[in-house]
């Protein structure tokens, strides 16, 4: 079975946990509730098909009966924590201790990276502004961001970046940036994603104000629409979103950073 820090959701963990020992042995969801000490038959079979949650109490309980050693114990603790958790602050903080407790092992939890990289807005400027200045110094860097990013952030930024392989260090203050891009879905990574977009939306407020309309294109739209005119609209929204991301890639002599929001969201309840 894999290490226990390759998981997030704790029920997935008690589900690939049942069937390895289905296979090494006669075992049953009835087998499996009775050693943790639950009278219902099925109730870790309701609670692996996300009809049911376990309680403070019964992570313990199953703990034992998977007998977890003291580290895969908490880590389980807080994993049940980050998958239960309906705030993104307490996910957020399940997420950080399941990763300091990884950490301590050596070992590293699956899409931390990527958590790490959109877990503040900060990263993606940096990561293509960085390269266009060889040579200069955190503060320089922060005085060309439009918005208000201090030169230890920047600073941190830069040290994150290098660690994750974002960009490679040239020299002094000179870095590249690397191929490497973040593929796949996880909680943390959605987690991740949503804080990055709330903080690039309140920069694209900030805009309205800060940038001259020549330097910028903030408009919207407001329609009536059903499901089918709404998958149209999607498809386009993702199709331009694309078509950007070719054109920026065609693009020679980089001389600014630029940040495209697209926003679709419904205003009212289906009528």
């Amino acid at each position: 079975m894999k290490p226990i820090t390759e998981y997030q959701d704790y029920r997935k963990y008690m589900l690939d946990y049942f069937d390895w020992r289905k296979r090494t042995s006669v075992f049953s969801w009835r087998e499996f509730s009775k050693q943790a000490g639950f009278a219902s038959p099925s109730y870790l079979k309701l609670v692996c098909d996300g009809k049911s949650s376990l309680s403070r109490v019964g992570v313990l309980q199953v703990a034992a009966a998977m007998e977890l050693s003291q580290f895969e114990c908490e880590y389980f603790k807080h994993m049940v924590d980050f998958t239960n958790a309906k705030e993104d602050g307490k996910k957020k903080a399940a997420f950080r201790k399941m990763e300091g407790l990884a950490n301590e092992q050596h070992a590293r939890v699956m899409n931390a990276d990527a958590f790490d990289y959109y877990e503040s807005a900060v990263n993606s400027i940096v990561r293509e502004l960085a390269p266009l200045m060889p040579g200069a110094l955190p503060g320089e860097l922060a005085k060309k961001i439009k918005h208000n990013f201090t030169a230890q952030e920047i600073r941190d930024s830069l040290k994150l970046l290098v660690k994750l392989n974002f960009l490679k260090s040239k020299g002094e203050n000179v870095y590249e940036q690397t191929d490497k891009i973040i593929t796949g879905s996880s909680d943390s990574l959605a987690l991740a994603l949503r804080s990055m977009n709330r903080q690039m939306i309140d920069l694209a407020r900030e805009a309205i104000d800060k940038i001259e309309p020549a330097e910028r294109n903030i408009s919207g739209v407001t329609v009536g629409v059903n499901a089918d005119a709404l998958k149209r609209i999607k498809d386009i929204v993702t199709s331009c979103r694309k078509q950007v991301v070719a054109i920026a890639g065609e693009c020679n002599k980089i001389n600014q950073v630029y940040r495209l929001n697209l926003q679709l969201f419904p205003l009212t309840d289906k009528v």
